[in-house]
């Protein structure tokens, strides 16, 4: 539809005005990015991002992330002003107990927020993840005049987003993917909490991205919507180059306060928040008012958006006609079909010796022959991760439908785009590193686990059993770190049958789940496979039971072998592998009760890092033989067996603890 400039311009203050009103309404908040950056954000959702708030979730919609999250009021003023369901008390509800309208973003609690965040530079990793989805996406299923994957993925990010080491693991990575779909609008306003930014700041942000092999175009006034407007589409017109357009704002503009720290995370005060409107020339006459005429206005907008689904929705009924077998494998991707695994005794065969990094790489394998999506890589460790799927091709700008992708030495960044194709949707995504450097990606881990993305996490080299690396590489902390942060699931399988049940159980939650995985050889136990399922279970038990062995991972086979050798002394022994805490937290309190019975208060449980975790499990009574130090360099059976974890000192502990 036509422009009507002076409505665009009321609009444009109606974003700063209701932004202003709502922090100052809940006396907390961040109206400054808001109003410093109503014009640009605004010029993008009227007349270049494409969208239907009657189908937020359209699959060829744009995406737009807003990483400096503190802005929420800037995302849920446009979400209301455009015809979302976010009405007008739920910005007045901005921050209250359980409002639509939280203080930042949160992704599938609020509709039409992309992607959870606040956490500065993680909004813009992830919308790495989401363009490299869409790249991935578009070269398997775009067929010659059928784009049904052609948008664009729009990030508004502000000075902290760039100072956030993530956000230059992820701009380099987008670089050297030449995701041209992906378009970051830079909110240059030059002050962040503690002031003006030159005291912590001074880099030429534009020079760094062009090094990353980004297009790096400028705004000299972010209030001047027709210059916003050529940069935009300039941006998309190099579709072989990430574009930052670099936009020069004043934050809090149109206040008294306008170019000032105090309007960064600060209400304006009531006085100020008059005075702003008095600026802005605004005609409501009461806090929240909203001119009818502007309403109007914006809703013939979004009824003509509209009609790109309209005309996307055609393209896609006839691609279905036209290439039907590509529209079933898109089908099934976008359902996220999961075939019956549990049934799939192929899925389940293992034997012999091996490492579970080995195992897993046979699962990653197995589901790849299984599941159309799945799609992830390593962070430069592949050959020892395991992590390679054979015969998909490796991603790449020559070659974007390849499923194997070198994330480079990024951990943070390349947790944060496995998030962002998993919010993109119709991919499974996994990440792999060694487990001691899940400290570097801990931060995108917890993001997976608010969002509930079904991210997998494929952890290796996961104790001291890496060896002559030293106490560098070798993860103590990290099992009870992993295992603290809700809505995780953390599985340390014992042999492959336990590492296919882990992968099983990735594919139906909801949520991250990490595996974590030895570098040793391990044996297949009988008695594994499908009950793993459960968290924990008995693998071997006795008649009459004085003692149960908790162990997970690589110390099951050595809570095993202590196990025969104290029934060779007369001791009752019960073994219980527990490859997963949560999971077996979910189950029943009967079955809880069936596999740790309470009347059996003898109990030693065995892993090989800290031991925190297992006293919910042996209790007051019981003992656990762990590590609370760090490692050392050496062969891994050399450490174990200097460190205490032998068959020899379980037994004799066990001893000593009945008193036998």
């Amino acid at each position: 539809m036509t422009e009507n400039k002076q409505l665009d311009q009321l609009a444009i203050n109606a974003i700063r005005v209701l932004s202003a009103e709502s922090v100052q309404k809940a006396n907390s908040g961040h109206p400054g990015l808001p109003m410093g950056a109503a014009a640009m954000t605004y010029e993008l959702w009227r007349n270049h991002m494409n969208f239907n708030p009657n189908d937020p979730q359209w699959l060829n919609r744009d995406r737009f992330v807003l990483s400096a999250g503190h802005a929420s009021m800037l995302l849920y003023s446009l979400l209301h002003l455009f015809n979302y369901d976010l009405s007008i008390e739920d910005l007045k509800n901005f921050r209250q107990w359980e409002s639509k309208t939280p203080g930042h973003p949160e992704y599938g609690h609020t509709v039409g927020v992309e992607a959870t965040t606040g956490p500065l530079g993680q909004g813009i990793s992830m919308a790495v993840g989401m363009a490299m989805a869409q790249a991935h996406l578009a070269a398997r299923f775009n067929q010659p005049e059928y784009d049904l994957f052609d948008h664009f993925i729009y990030v508004l990010a502000g000075d902290g987003c760039m100072m956030e080491g993530i956000s230059s693991e992820a701009a380099s990575m987008a670089g050297t993917m030449k995701l041209g779909r992906l378009i970051v609008l830079y909110d240059d306003n030059d002050i962040s909490i503690e002031g003006n930014t030159d005291i912590a700041f001074t880099e030429d942000v534009g020079k760094r991205h062009e090094a990353y092999g980004w297009q790096v175009l400028h705004v000299a006034d972010g209030n001047d919507t027709q210059a916003v407007a050529q940069a935009i589409a300039e941006a998309k017109a190099d579709e072989t180059r990430p574009s930052l357009i670099v936009v020069r704002t004043q934050i809090g503009f149109g206040s008294p306060l306008v170019g000032s720290a105090d309007t960064h995370g600060s209400p304006l005060g009531a006085e100020n928040v008059t005075k702003t409107r008095e600026t802005l020339n605004w005609p409501g006459k009461e806090p929240f008012d909203v001119p009818v005429e502007l309403r109007t206005y914006l809703r013939d907008v979004v009824e003509e958006k509209a009609t790109a689904q309209a005309k996307w929705n055609d393209l896609f009924n006839r691609y279905q006609k036209a290439f039907p077998e590509k529209a079933g494998e898109l089908n099934r991707c976008l359902n996220m079909d999961t075939p019956d695994l549990l049934s799939d005794e192929a899925f389940w065969s293992f034997s012999g010796s091996q490492a579970t990094r080995s195992t897993s790489g046979v699962c990653l394998n197995r589901l790849a022959e299984r599941l159309p999506n799945l799609i992830g890589g390593s962070a430069d460790l592949a050959p020892s991760n395991k992590s390679v799927v054979k015969g998909t091709g490796w991603f790449s700008p020559e070659h974007y439908e390849g499923a194997n992708i070198h994330f480079g030495v990024r951990e943070h960044a390349m947790a944060a785009a496995a998030n962002g194709m998993a919010l993109y949707g119709g991919l499974r995504p996994y990440c792999a590193t060694f487990f001691v450097f899940s400290d570097y990606l801990k931060a995108a881990l917890r993001m997976s686990a608010l969002q509930n993305l079904p991210v997998m996490y494929v952890l290796t080299h996961d104790s001291i059993g890496v060896g002559e690396d030293g106490p560098t590489h070798e993860p103590i902390e990290h099992l009870a770190s992993l295992r603290s942060i809700p809505n995780v699931t953390v599985y340390r399988p014992a042999d492959g049958k336990e590492t296919a049940a882990a992968y099983l159980y990735a594919l139906q939650n909801n949520g991250p789940t990490c595996m974590v995985l030895s570098r040793q050889n391990l044996p297949t136990f009988d008695k594994t496979g499908p009950d793993a399922l459960k968290g924990g279970y008995v693998l071997e038990d006795s008649d009459k039971i004085d003692l149960i062995l908790i162990a997970s991972g690589s110390e099951v086979e050595l809570a095993m072998n202590a196990a025969k050798a104290l029934k060779d002394k007369g001791v009752g022994v019960r073994v219980v592998s527990m490859p997963s805490m949560e999971v077996f937290e979910r189950q029943s309190e009967a079955y809880r009760e069936s596999v740790l019975p309470g009347t059996i208060r003898n109990r030693i449980a065995i892993e090989a890092g800290t031991d925190m975790p297992w006293y919910r499990y042996v209790g007051l009574d019981g003992r656990v033989i762990g590590i609370n130090h760090f490692g050392a360099s050496a062969p891994g059976e050399l450490l174990f067996e200097k460190f205490g974890f032998t068959e020899s000192r379980v037994v004799a502990d066990a001893l000593e603890y009945l008193k036998v």
